[in-house]
């Protein structure tokens, strides 16, 4: 094969199963697989496409300047052939391959680079520890695996892009250096060289600059995002992330939520043929959390919460842990186990201990057996009482009733998780089933206890459902936000809220979450003065464009969705970022580094990563 055919290819391998045997090819790729079989030599060519096998045999046209160059192919090596398609023999026909019923018989070989031995094989379903993959990431990224998964992402967003631009959304840029909010995450600052002691902070959303362009008249924007956020981590969570942030003006809330589920449905059929029935269910906040226990709840089964407080005040036993929880106006729910009354005491145990885990102070169990009912509350319950137990939460021979009573704040979450563990633990769930729904009617402020003050749910710019607005100075943790999430199988896809548009709420809105004007002015000026020009009422979602791929693409954990993720400690093993800098660079950037010495690179002194502001 000449130099300057060294990079040609006429198809890709999966391509070949598409053309006529007697068909002259070039293939490019790698080595996925090498089998000598007594002079004849096998090759798995990868592509991006897939695999096909190659064949060198001297008897069917290979030269023996080729079949010496074969003989030194390894695995990952990067070559070019080129050959003749050819038929595989029925018996050796490969049903698990695309291009299982052909092969190419190789004349000409190049190879274009060799490999050194890999770390893992480059194959799906690889047991290799995940550091290790991440630091090799480049490797990883040559599985099947997760070429699919970055394929599936591009996918999803050519799909999203084709909806919004039929529907008039403009595509629009906003800053990544902006400056830094107290409300929400903590932010990454970034110092600045001309202006000493001052920081900027890479966005944590768009959330400003989108109302900003409501203000301006474009009415309906959209923006593949990167957002920052300085916090502690998790599977389905990074410090840098992506989001499909939307906002536009005019539209109610219905309507905009109508044109959210048909992009979502278009998504679906268009990239996995699959189909979400409009319109979507529609929870409100109070509902999902007493039923699910959960704002983000898995509707792929039931095993809903069922509420006992009423039963028992009813019955009005001598129990003191469920007496408390009623006159500290708190919830008794609990949750029915089919057939889970023959479970071990071994068994109960465990589950007590994971809903300790979310402080919760433990169940109660009721099973329903043939030889009567047999309770954990027993003493404190006679035969009736455990038997309207039971009657009232449906509880028939065999099942268990699990229990817990205390603050709804802490029965309802650790109640919420126990229910999902089940789910996973007794098969209920069909994982290629997709249940959509959306969660409404959020609580606008939540109370801290470490700060002493109400805090945004969701952020300080969302809107007060209007009748729960005079609410908002005597008894802001009633009110209610024209907030809502799009949730799907236990995941939150997205959260948006209609923003506030008025200078005179946005002021009270301050005020409530415990800021001055004059401390908001100071923050949100710039915001606040744009609302007195004839801003329009708006609203809009962001989309986590990484979680709804995982979704999506049945993923586990965000990493599979990323081409280049971090660790759960903020690490980039491949880059090793973060880094230590050289004194010259953080003299330039007035920084001195204060604490624990550690050297870094150049001729700078020795510093740590911990920086103070030097004016």
């Amino acid at each position: 094969m000449s130099q300057g055919q060294m990079y040609f290819r006429t198809h890709r391998a999966e391509e070949t199963s598409h053309v006529s045997p007697g068909t002259r090819v070039t293939l490019s790729g790698w080595v996925a697989r090498r089998r000598d079989l007594g002079g004849i030599v096998f090759i798995d060519l990868r592509d991006r496409s897939g695999i096909v096998q190659l064949v060198f045999d001297p008897q069917k046209g290979t030269p023996p300047t080729v079949m010496e160059q074969a003989d030194t192919l390894r695995n990952e090596y990067v070559f070019t052939v080129a050959g003749i398609v050819v038929r595989r023999d029925p018996q050796a026909v490969n049903p698990k391959l695309a291009t299982g019923e052909i092969e190419v018989r190789v004349d000409e070989l190049e190879i274009l680079n060799a490999s050194k031995n890999p770390p893992f094989y480059i194959q799906d379903g690889v047991d290799v520890d995940e550091t290790v993959r991440l630091r090799y990431r480049y490797l990883d990224l040559r599985r099947p695996e997760m070429q699919q998964m970055l394929m599936l992402r591009h996918r999803v967003v050519r799909s999203l892009r084709k909806f919004l631009d039929e529907h008039d959304f403009v595509e629009v840029e906003t800053p990544m250096l902006t400056r830094s909010t107290p409300e929400g995450a903590r932010d990454y600052l970034v110092p600045s060289r001309l202006q000493a002691g001052a920081f900027y902070a890479l966005p944590q959303s768009p959330q400003l600059f989108k109302q900003l362009l409501m203000v301006s008249g474009l009415e309906r924007y959209y923006q593949f995002a990167r957002c920052f956020r300085d916090e502690d981590l998790r599977a389905d969570r990074q410090p840098e992330f992506t989001q499909l942030d939307i906002e536009q003006s005019f539209l109610s809330l219905p309507e905009f939520q109508t044109l959210m589920e048909k992009m979502m449905a278009d998504v679906f059929a268009d990239v996995l043929g699959v189909n979400l029935p409009q319109p979507f269910l529609r929870l409100s906040y109070e509902e999902a959390m007493h039923r699910y226990g959960s704002d983000k709840p898995d509707l792929r089964f039931g095993l809903e919460l069922q509420d006992l407080s009423d039963v028992v005040a009813k019955i009005q036993p001598e129990f003191r842990v469920f007496q408390d929880a009623l006159s500290q106006g708190g919830v008794i729910k609990g949750l029915v186990v089919a057939g889970g009354a023959a479970w071990s005491r071994r068994q109960t145990d465990d589950l007590v201990s994971f809903v300790k885990s979310y402080g919760l102070q433990g169940l109660a169990t009721v099973a329903v057996q043939e030889a009567g009912i047999k309770a954990s509350i027993g003493k404190f319950f006679n035969g009736e009482q455990l038997a309207l137990l039971a009657q009232a939460t449906g509880t028939g021979q065999g099942d268990l009733l699990l229990i817990g009573a205390g603050l709804a704040s802490k029965v309802l979450p650790a109640l919420g998780a126990l229910r999902t563990r089940l789910g996973h633990d007794l098969g209920l769930i069909d994982e290629k089933e997709f249940r959509i729904a959306w969660v409404t009617d959020f609580p606008l402020l939540t109370y801290d206890e470490e700060q002493g003050r109400f805090v945004a749910e969701h952020h300080p710019f969302t809107m007060p459902k209007w009748e729960d607005l005079d609410n908002l100075e005597s008894s802001p943790g009633s009110v209610r936000a024209q907030a809502y999430d799009l949730v799907l199988n236990g995941y939150e896809l997205g959260g948006g809220s209609m923003g506030i548009y008025r200078r005179d709420i946005q002021e009270r809105m301050f005020q409530a979450l415990g800021f001055s004007i004059e401390e908001a002015y100071r923050q949100f000026g710039f915001l606040m003065d744009a609302f007195e020009y004839g801003t329009p009422p708006h609203g809009g979602i962001a989309f986590g464009l990484d979680r709804l791929v995982m979704v999506m693409g049945g993923g586990k954990s965000l990493r599979d969705c990323i081409a280049f993720p971090k660790t759960s400690s903020g690490t980039d093993l491949l880059t090793h970022a973060p880094a230590s800098v050289s004194g010259e660079q953080l003299q330039v950037l007035h920084l001195r580094v204060e604490g624990a010495n550690v050297r870094v690179e150049g001729k700078g002194p020795d510093v740590t990563l911990a920086a103070s502001a030097q004016g």
